[in-house]
């Protein structure tokens, strides 16, 4: 499924307030995690109540439009291997996601996958990642980060081509594990 037809599907809220114990209590916090209540500084969550087994998986997606000519180049593979270095760009993001986002935990992950897909209808570049761990904290970081930095990578190998190149549709498509429970767009 494509980055455009899962970002369709979004929840606004609106006027809609959450009260304690409420569905979107659960979904949607009335406080920033990062943010410390008492001095309202950037604060790192501190994760050592939490339970250290717990699995944990997020999934995320992003799209690249590179308009005909690029993508032309991408599909005959005349620009280099550009889906093999972006896969291997978005493992690598992973893996270094708590060296890029100030306040992300460094998390030993046990399985980080990028898959990408050529959509000539939109002449566009799909990719979902997944990001495993057994830990604390949840990855959602690191299967964002992941999509980002091989959209990023794509763009790199081809902007020579097209300086109209789009990036577009990051999102968190589901997650399991933690105190929240599970998540799907």
């Amino acid at each position: 499924m494509s980055s455009s037809i899962l970002c369709s599907s979004r929840i606004t809220l609106g006027s809609i307030i959450p009260t304690q114990g409420s569905l979107l209590t659960r979904l949607f916090s009335t406080t920033l995690s990062h943010i410390d209540s008492d001095t309202g500084r950037a604060s790192m969550v501190d994760v050592s109540q939490k339970n250290h087994d717990s699995h944990r998986s997020a999934s995320a997606s992003a799209t690249v439009l590179l308009g005909s000519h690029a993508f032309g180049l991408v599909k005959e593979n005349t620009k280099g291997d550009v889906l093999s270095v972006s896969q291997l760009a978005g493992i690598m993001g992973a893996k270094h996601t708590s060296t890029l986002i100030p306040l992300c935990h460094p998390l030993l992950l046990t399985h980080v996958s990028v898959d990408m897909e050529l959509d000539e209808d939109r002449y566009a570049v799909d990719i979902c990642a997944t990001v495993k761990t057994v830990g604390s904290t949840g990855v959602e970081m690191e299967a964002l980060t992941a999509v980002s930095i091989s959209a990023l990578t794509v763009y790199d190998m081809c902007k020579a081509a097209s300086k109209e190149i789009e990036i577009t549709d990051i999102v968190l498509v589901e997650k399991t594990g933690g105190k929240g429970g599970p998540f799907h767009r």
